[in-house]
């Protein structure tokens, strides 16, 4: 019998398979599609995926050209197509439904992209108006999600995979397949567009991001753990001021949320099922009353019944703990039991209740060094830890790419002043970090600094860096100093000890915790 695919159809076929398979945001995805395209790759711009753009990456041409060879490979295969399903070999099926499926996602992405904005519209307009209303309630999260296009998807997809031989459908419906795209596309937006920068730093941590939403096997995931990762805890480390939380939203808004084809809406609006708590701005009374909630006359000021964000929380959503690390034994404690058990009690209650969704926690400190010095508990950190992300710093960002320094600049440019005046004012504070900071200055304050500095050279155009002025005279970039061996010992201690002095309020106490020594040991070198 005629083989149904010609080797050159056959070659291209089986490489977009590896395109849908593999991460989108490391290189070998770029690598993937030159081995697709062969002479037709476009060499220009062709990583698109390493820096962060406003520009929809359909418009690429080299994503263009594998979108209008995978139509058309799809439509021929499917008219050579034997009516009986015979004589097909396997390998000549998985490649036709790797092909049809990936034009299928492509053909729907800017509809799903519009439900996007539509959905971060309405929640931002409803967060607005609670606003306005001063309303002293949980936010709303019962907005739905409708999409006017499904019926054409599952068309379609129809149209594509009910052929005989084929059971993909069978085994994944439409309205799973429909919900799977969606969750491709937010997470596409979510990473591509949150997370400036081009380092391979950054690079990474958008590879990591998008296994922590997928794993590294995005086919098993859309089989069987689509439904299960609200078991698997994300751990997000770094230091201060990069980005961890951008990083907690992009997993979270990024959540499988299944489709109700019957109603015509998705089970859960997803920009209302994120939970950010900072557990190093409350008292434990507070954190465990925004977690688990409380009874009426549970603690003073507890006026009337109250459900926390463990039960608020919908299967399809995060609670995002940020500074897991600052949390004292006690709630760790209960935070585990329901990392366990899924099972918690409101305070000054009873009755045992169910926590549906994931858990993503984020902390700046060394945990296995907490671990040691008795402030944090193993068992609490092993349940945590089966997923790991970690943040880069600005310096090792700038290390690995000092020309990262002008892109941060006009990301942040364009957040402050929009596009008409951001390219000039990024150049104009690019120019002066670099006359006055240096280009060796260690940014100990990371993204976040950075930040601030452009503000501050927006309103009053200088920025005097807080690490240059610490008591006792201290000035010069620490990496320079270290650099030119500028340093003792004994200074590098004095010099440290004070700079975590000034990040820790000037609390002696706290101090000494962060440094693992005593408060004498602190006062000596300060």
């Amino acid at each position: 019998m005629k083989r149904l695919f010609s080797p050159d159809e056959l070659h291209f076929a089986q490489a977009v398979g590896r395109i849908s398979a593999s991460n989108h945001f490391l290189p070998e995805r770029v690598e993937l599609e030159r081995e697709a395209l062969g002479s037709a790759f476009t060499e220009s711009g062709a990583a698109w995926n390493e820096h962060i753009s406003d520009d929809n990456a359909l418009t690429h041409p080299n994503i263009v050209a594998l979108l209008k060879r995978s139509e058309t490979l799809a439509e021929n295969i499917r008219a050579r197509w034997p009516k009986d399903g015979r004589g097909i070999t396997r390998e000549e099926m998985v490649a036709y439904i790797n092909v049809a499926s990936f034009w299928l996602y492509h053909a729907y992405a800017l509809q799903f992209d519009a439900l996007i904005q539509e959905s971060e519209e309405r929640r931002h307009a409803a967060a607005r108006k609670q606003e306005t209303s001063r309303a002293e309630t949980a936010p709303d999260n019962k907005l739905t999600i409708r999409p006017n296009f499904y019926g054409a998807f599952r068309n379609t997809l129809e149209h594509l995979l009910r052929l005989p031989g084929i059971a993909i459908l069978d085994e994944e419906p439409a309205p799973h397949l429909f919900a799977y795209a969606f969750q491709l596309r937010r997470a596409f937006h979510y990473i591509h567009r949150a997370l400036a920068g081009g380092s391979r730093p950054m690079v990474r941590l958008r590879a990591q991001i998008w296994e922590s939403i997928f794993t590294r096997d995005i086919g098993r995931y859309r089989r069987a753990l689509y439904s299960r990762m609200h078991d698997y805890a994300t751990l997000i480390t770094g230091p201060s001021g990069t980005g961890k939380e951008l990083v907690a939203r992009a997993i979270g808004l990024s959540r499988y949320i299944p489709f109700d084809a019957r109603r015509g809406e998705f089970a859960d609006d997803y920009t209302g099922a994120f939970f950010p708590l900072n557990l190093s701005a409350l008292s434990p009374t507070l954190i465990e009353s925004e977690l688990f909630g409380h009874r009426r006359g549970a603690f003073t000021g507890a006026l009337a019944d109250r459900a926390g964000w463990l039960e608020i929380c919908p299967a399809n959503g995060a609670v995002f703990l940020d500074e897991i690390g600052d949390v004292d034994t006690a709630i760790q404690v209960k935070l585990l039991r329901t990392l366990q058990s899924r099972a918690f009690q409101r305070l000054g209650d009873t009755d045992t209740r169910t926590f549906q969704g994931k858990i993503i926690a984020a902390t700046h400190r060394d945990l296995p060094a907490e671990i040691r010095g008795g402030r944090f508990r193993e068992d609490f950190y092993y349940r945590l830890c089966s997923d790991v992300v970690r943040t880069p710093s600005l310096r090792e960002q700038l290390d690995d790419a000092p020309t990262e320094l002008e892109t941060l600049a006009a990301h942040i440019a364009r957040q402050l002043l929009g596009d008409g005046e951001a390219p000039a004012f990024a150049r104009e504070s690019v120019a002066w970090i670099r006359k006055r900071l240096g280009a060796a200055y260690a940014w100990p304050g990371n993204f976040r600094e950075l930040e601030q500095c452009m503000r501050n050279l927006l309103v009053r155009g200088e920025y005097h860096p807080a690490s240059l002025h610490a008591s006792g005279g201290d000035t010069g970039d620490w990496n320079a100093l270290l650099a030119n061996g500028s340093l003792t010992a004994e200074d590098l201690l004095r010099r440290y000890t004070r700079q975590v002095h000034a990040q820790s309020g000037r609390n002696i106490e706290e101090t000494a915790r962060r440094l693992d020594v005593d408060r004498r040991t602190v006062k000596a070198r300060l």
